[in-house]
Formats: structure tokens, C-alpha cells, sequence
């Protein structure tokens, strides 16, 4: 057991801030009493940023804090922020932040008279709520219940239609096997959804459109509902096609008050993942968005519900509404409710917790002005919209300078991305007067946005919240799959933006040059002082090629490109990584991610990394004759895009394998993925790195260098097929 003392304001402050609204808005209406006695002591049974949230607020409201964590989390910052902090294995989740047998041996060794479970994990676990209130220690949310009968979609779905709540056409029970499946999809009509019983979080979901996507959807939905849940209990129901994921976020306390604390916009998702979220809604009038909150409270009152929670519905373009699941926890998104509310909703956990009663009525909830959400991830947005990435954060910096912007991360500069947790980096939420205003903070924020180690989706949320359909409101679950057909490739300049890009890196790269000329402020060789003021430069982006040319007048630049000449004028503080660069009076917040001593540069320029080439003109005429290096030929190798663990392998050396057949399935972040052969061929040999890509076994590197860099690649397995 390693206890953490945080005994100075200064070292709190520090830390606090990170996660605090930078504005003049008042985030939390609540006032926090301290003549209001709750808990002493309070467990937080989770990790990273909500571990995070929770522990600011348990500071505000005098609670001493208790963390868990594995121990590849000793040093997160969620244990440096809690009072104390307990290690309770090893780094899978199982031997760990699902260890029910641990977290209850600490909860006794520490003195916990209460325990927050976040969201995910054991939050919405009816057995760990039990075993909590059978040793007299207090569950921050519903009873057990409350959570049986929510958590199980199957139930809560016959509970919505005894409360009059709408819901979606559908089987009501268990699906016991893929036949059984398939007959069910035919009864209700294709497309369906196949759905963990126990499930959320896009975990253990498939859409399935004829009889063979059934089948597969039931084995894989399955196995991640067993995974995830451990429980494997599948439902299938009518697949609303096209519609708005819209939820309702309720509070209710152990008197019989309910509250619903308006709606949250969810509809930006990929693989049934949200990834932006707005509150309220630009689709809902008032009378939808109160028959949607009286439905909802109707239903947390029909089980007795005492808490947080989220109904969540799927609305249709007639705005007809259909229940779809009750989440009984803190939802990840709840921040944007905060932030149009004023409530503190873990304060208000606590207090439901502890038997206070609400100090709220429905008319004292307001919608004050308008909040945006984006999910910050370490993935690749390239592929799949979102395929996970891992490595550690060799430089992280928040944009907190920027205002009205709050973060809520659980890590730092320094910490490491792994493949045993949820690839979150941060939730960035940004508040508005209106909705215009919250989008271009946003867009600001996420241009000051610093991470490097690790492949981030800053350039797809940049490209979603300017998109002309979504500035219109003009979205749904299937936003993501119908602007980006062919998947996402990043921004598409404009001339006047590539012109922009260009002006802007050549500034860059004299500046870099003058300076590389002096040291310590003076020249180099000081009897060659040189008066050069002008340079003739070729840029390679892309598949173009562009002359420019280049004059220095002070710390401005007069640049030409394309016959049209524009001045770049900034500080050029070339030790900082955002520089803030004015081009012809446009100012751009740009980030230099890296450069090399062949004039190669990388620059993200509207959230996007471009690839340079910066050279002289003499350099640009000598390269021609350099020749380029042969691609390698993948065609015939299946690389895992992803890293995660093998968890089914479906050939062997020697196998006849067809175009579209499956390979192996990798687990990644708790979902399975089918990995499939790219053409017909013959299995020559197939080769596990399981063991290499595991993040503790470095050592094994050393073995063989030669697959040091399809580590790197994020690949777990490797297949050979021969004609």
C-alpha cells in the first residue's frame, strides 16, 4: 500500500487547475456548505479523468480521497491528486479495476465510508453495489435495483413500456444462438441491431442488414459483450436508420423528487462511439424536449431511481423519439449539462448519496447559453475514423490560455497510452453565449492543442465542428460514414489556404536558417557578415511542386507564391510549440511537429499534419537525380493497423484462404475486430508478436531488430500468403 501525500495549497492548486474552466462563466451555480456533512472519506473506483473530476469536487466539498489504481498506473495523476492511493494489481483490468475482491480489501484497510464509481468498470455493477451496502459503505448512485433493472436492456425495455416511455420495436428476450438470431431478424425486418443485454458504450453492438451479418454479429457481439460485461446476453431490435442520438440527463433523489436536466446532442459517432457532444440540441423545440424529459423522469420514478443517470433516446427527422437504454452513472459527457445548468453533478451524487434531498425544482433549470464536447483520443483517424494508438505523451499542453475552455484529462506530459485502457487523451468542452460561439472557441482550442508521441484525432474534430452540415445542425449517427465515404483524409486545402501553408513554412524555414547562422546571439563567423535579405526557395507538397520566393523585411516576410504575394508576419518564438503567425491579416495558430536536416517538415496547419519539403532552388535542381526508394510490397502480408491482443487465430500454415476470408481477430480496447485477407492465396507461414508488442517485454526487443519497426507500425501478427 503507497499512501500520497499532498500536504500544500500550492501542489493542489497546480494540479486542480488543469481541470477548472478558464472564464469568466461561472461553471457551478452549487454552492458547496461546509457546514453540510456527508462523507470523511470517499474511494474513487476508477481511473484517469473522471477519477479526476471526481476528486475536484470531493476537495471542494472537504471529502478526503482515497484512489485504486494498477500498477502501471502508479504514477497517473489521479493518484497524485487523491489524499491517499492504493495499488490493486496488476495492469489487466480484471486483475484490477474490476477486482472486486481488492478494491473491497482497501475500501476496509482505508477507512472508506463511501465509493464513487465513475463511469465503466464497476459502475453499473448490481453485485459490487450489493457487496458495498453489505459492509455499510455507500454506492455514489443508484441501488441495486435500480441498477438490475436498468442495466439489462431486455428489462428496462418491458419497464420504458409499462412507464409509458416510447421504445423501438423489437425481440423481448434473450437471443440464445446465431439461428435463433437470424429467425428473430427475419420477424422484425432488416436492418436490426444486435445489442449486449448488459452493454454500453458502443461495446458489444452490430448493426447487421441480411442473414450473414446476423450470424457474424451475433459471435462477435457476444464474445465483446463477455468480454467487456461479462455477461453475454445478447437482444436484437429494429435499427432506426438515419436517426439522432439525443439523451436526457435525469437527477433524483431517495425522497421521490425528479428532475430532468435538459438534453445533450450525441449524434457524432463512430462504431456507435460518440465522439462530439452539444448541449442542448439545435434540433429539439420545447415541447419535444419536455415530452422527452417527462418520459424520462417517468421512468427513473418507476424504478425508484436515486441519482445521476441518462435516458437516451434515438429521434427520428419527425422528431419521434424511442427509448433506447438508461445509463445508471455518471455519463462521460455530462460536463456540457454543466456547463448550460450550473449544477455540479458529482456534488449532487453525493449529496442524493448521503439522503439529502434535491435542492432544486424543474423550473429552476435553466438552458444558459450553449456547450460543446469533443473527445479527445489517441487514435488514428485515418483508418476507421479512429483505430487506437499508443506511446507516450513526449510533450502534452492543454489550451487552458484559451477562454471559456475546460479540460478533463487524467494525464500529463510524460504519461503513456496503453493498449489495456480506453485510448481517451482528454474531453475538451468549450462554452458559448450561443452555439456559434462555443464552435469557434472550440476551433481555437483544439488549434492550441499540444500532443506529441502518440496519433490523436485533433484533425477530425476540427474538420466535424466546421463542416457546413454540422454548423447547420444538419446531422445524425451516420454524419461520420455520409460526409467521409471514402474515410477521412484530412483537411483539403483551398488555394488560398495551400498558398497560406506555403507562405507560412518558408517563413519558418528562414528564420530557422538565420538563426542556425549565430550563437549566442552573434554571428557564428563574425568577419562574414552576411546582408542576404532574399531567397529563392522550391516547396514539395503533396504531388505539387511550388517555386517560391522570399524577402525579409524585420520580423515580417514578403512571400510569392503562385504569381501572388502575402506577408507573414509573428513573433517567431522558435522554442514554443504553437506560433501564431498573421498571414495578410489572417492569424493562424500553427504547430512545427517536426523537421529534418533534408528540408522535410511536418506542419499541422487547420488542425491537419502536412508533409514539406523544404529546398533551395540549387538543391530542388540536384534532387532529380536522386533516386527514390521502392515502396515495400504489403500484397501479399496481413498487418494488424491496431495494437491489441490475438485473440482467435482462424488459419494455419498451409490453408487455402479466399478473398474477404477471415484470418485472425485482435482485441483492441475491449473491442474485437476481423481481420480479413486482402486476396486469394496460400497461408506460407503465420507469425504471432503478441508477446513482442506487449509494452513490459522491451527487453525481448533485442532479439530480433528487424522487427523493431513493424512494433512501431502497431503491428501484433503477421501473415504471409504465397500464390
Amino acid at each position: 500500500m503507497k499512501e500520497k501525500r499532498c500536504s500544500t495549497t500550492q501542489k493542489w492548486e497546480t494540479l486542480c487547475s488543469r481541470w477548472c474552466l478558464v472564464t469568466s462563466h461561472k461553471l457551478y451555480s452549487s454552492v458547496y456548505d461546509p457546514n453540510e456533512k456527508t462523507f470523511e472519506k470517499l474511494l474513487i473506483a476508477n481511473r484517469g479523468e473522471i477519477a479526476c473530476r471526481v476528486i475536484k469536487t470531493c476537495k471542494k466539498m472537504g471529502i478526503k480521497t482515497v484512489a485504486i489504481h494498477s500498477d502501471v498506473d502508479a504514477n497517473a495523476v489521479h493518484v497524485k491528486m487523491a489524499d491517499e492511493a492504493v495499488c490493486v494489481g496488476p495492469a489487466p483490468t480484471s486483475k484490477s479495476y474490476l477486482n472486486m475482491d481488492a478494491i473491497m480489501e482497501v475500501i476496509r484497510k482505508m477507512g472508506a465510508q463511501a465509493v464513487h464509481p465513475g463511469y465503466g468498470f464497476l459502475s453499473e455493477n448490481k453485485e459490487f453495489a450489493r457487496r458495498l451496502a453489505s459492509e455499510g459503505v455507500t454506492f455514489i448512485g443508484p441501488d441495486t435495483h435500480a441498477i438490475q433493472a436498468m442495466g439489462d436492456k431486455i428489462e428496462s425495455k418491458l419497464l420504458a413500456k409499462n412507464a409509458k416511455v416510447n421504445t423501438i420495436p423489437g425481440f423481448d428476450g434473450v437471443v440464445k444462438d446465431a439461428d435463433e438470431a437470424v429467425r428473430i431478424a427475419r420477424e422484425i425486418g432488416y436492418p436490426v441491431m444486435i445489442k449486449a443485454s448488459a452493454g454500453g458504450g458502443g461495446k458489444g453492438m452490430r448493426i447487421a442488414w441480411d442473414d450473414e451479418e446476423t450470424r457474424e454479429g451475433f459471435r462477435f457481439s457476444s464474445q465483446e459483450a463477455a468480454s467487456s460485461f461479462g455477461d453475454d446476453r445478447l437482444l436484437i431490435e429494429k435499427f432506426i436508420d438515419n436517426p439522432r442520438h439525443i439523451e436526457i440527463q435525469v437527477l433524483a433523489d431517495k425522497h421521490g423528487n425528479a428532475l430532468w436536466l435538459n438534453e445533450r446532442e450525441c449524434s457524432i459517432q463512430r462504431r456507435n462511439q460518440k465522439v462530439v457532444e452539444e448541449a442542448p440540441s439545435t434540433f429539439l423545440d420545447p415541447e419535444t424536449r419536455r415530452a422527452m424529459g417527462e418520459q424520462a423522469v417517468a421512468l427513473a420514478k418507476a424504478v425508484k431511481y436515486s441519482s445521476a443517470g441518462t435516458v437516451e433516446f434515438l429521434v427520428d427527422s419527425s422528431k419521434n423519439f424511442y427509448f433506447l437504454e438508461m445509463n445508471t452513472r455518471l455519463q462521460v459527457e455530462h460536463p456540457v449539462t454543466e456547463c448550460i445548468t450550473g449544477l455540479d453533478l458529482v456534488q449532487e451524487m453525493i449529496r442524493v448519496a448521503k439522503g439529502y434531498p434535491l435542492r432544486h425544482k424543474q423550473a429552476d433549470i435553466p438552458i444558459n447559453g450553449w456547450a460543446v464536447e469533443c473527445r479527445v483520443y489517441a487514435e488514428d483517424p485515418y483508418k476507421s475514423f479512429g483505430l487506437p494508438s499508443i506511446g507516450k505523451l513526449s510533450q502534452y499542453q492543454e489550451p487552458l490560455h484559451v477562454p471559456s475552455v475546460r479540460v478533463d484529462s487524467g494525464i500529463q506530459q510524460g504519461s503513456d497510452i496503453s493498449i489495456y485502457y480506453d485510448p481517451m487523451i482528454s474531453k475538451l468542452i468549450t462554452y458559448g453565449s450561443n452555439r456559434a460561439e462555443a464552435l469557434k472557441r472550440m476551433e481555437e482550442a483544439l488549434d492550441n492543442y499540444v500532443i506529441r508521441g502518440v496519433a490523436h484525432n485533433i484533425s477530425l474534430l476540427r474538420e466535424v465542428i466546421v463542416h457546413p452540415r454540422f454548423v447547420q445542425g444538419d446531422i445524425s449517427t451516420k454524419f461520420l460514414p455520409e460526409v467521409y465515404p471514402d474515410g477521412f483524409k484530412g483537411h483539403k486545402l483551398t488555394d488560398l489556404e495551400r498558398r497560406q501553408l506555403l507562405a507560412t513554412a518558408v517563413s519558418l524555414y528562414v528564420v530557422e536558417q538565420l538563426r542556425s547562422q549565430r550563437f549566442l546571439g552573434t554571428p557564428r563567423i563574425p568577419i562574414a557578415k552576411s546582408k542576404r535579405s532574399s531567397w529563392e526557395l522550391s516547396v514539395h507538397l503533396g504531388d505539387g511542386i511550388y517555386p517560391v520566393a522570399v524577402s525579409k523585411d524585420g520580423s515580417s516576410f514578403s512571400v510569392e507564391v503562385d504569381g501572388m504575394k502575402l506577408n507573414v508576419t509573428s513573433e517567431w518564438n522558435l522554442a514554443s510549440p504553437l506560433l501564431s503567425v498573421t498571414i495578410d491579416g489572417t492569424q493562424r495558430t500553427i504547430q512545427r511537429i517536426s523537421r529534418n536536416a533534408s528540408g522535410e517538415t511536418s506542419i499541422q496547419f487547420l488542425g491537419t499534419v502536412y508533409k514539406l519539403q523544404i529546398l533551395t532552388k540549387v538543391a530542388a535542381e540536384l534532387s532529380k537525380y536522386m533516386p527514390e526508394k521502392a515502396a515495400e510490397d504489403t500484397s501479399s502480408i496481413l498487418r494488424s493497423p491496431m495494437p491489441g491482443t490475438v485473440v482467435a487465430v482462424s488459419v494455419k500454415p498451409g490453408d487455402m484462404v479466399s478473398e474477404g476470408q477471415e484470418i485472425c481477430v485482435i482485441e483492441a480496447m475491449k473491442m474485437q475486430n476481423s481481420m480479413i485477407a486482402a486476396k486469394t492465396g496460400k497461408v506460407s507461414h503465420l507469425r504471432s508478436l503478441k508477446t513482442i508488442c506487449n509494452l513490459s517485454n522491451r527487453i525481448e526487443f533485442k532479439k530480433e531488430k528487424r522487427r523493431i519497426l513493424v512494433v512501431k507500425e502497431l503491428s501484433l501478427i503477421v501473415v504471409s500468403l504465397s500464390k
